[in-house]
């Protein structure tokens, strides 16, 4: 799975153009996501030195990121500037779980067993010639 994430308010405080303090489990369950094979796209409005300050803080925390601000794969069949991702996590996003001003990832985490166990099913259930 594709997933986009934010910097500013998800995986960190807002106190931009500082970092600000760790969203509490924000890199473990990000670590876990791509341990797991999934593509992760950091997407943010930071750019420059204070893109790159992020990109290493990640780094940092032992998460890398597939793609920063883009998806590599979709120029092959569209000139959209918008990134495409199958899931987005950002604190301004609509159903987002929020605690205490940021992504409460302990509740992400929750949702996104709930999401990749039902692709599971689906794609066995579909191998299986059951669909």
């Amino acid at each position: 799975m594709i997933i986009a994430v934010d910097f500013d308010g998800t995986l960190v405080r807002h106190d931009f153009p500082r970092i600000g303090a760790e969203a509490p489990n924000a890199f473990k369950v990000l670590r876990k996501l791509q341990d797991g094979g999934h593509k992760l796209i950091l997407l943010t409005m930071r750019s420059e030195k204070y893109l790159q300050d992020a990109v290493d803080f990640c780094m940092e925390r032992g998460v890398r990121f597939w793609a920063v601000n883009s998806n590599p794969e979709q120029g092959s069949w569209t000139s959209s500037p918008k990134v495409y991702a199958q899931l987005y996590i950002d604190d301004m996003a609509l159903g987002v779980p929020l605690s205490d001003g940021v992504v409460d990832w302990a509740e992400v985490d929750i949702l996104l067993k709930n999401i990749l166990l039902k692709d599971s099913y689906k794609y066995l259930i579909h191998a299986k010639g059951e669909c």
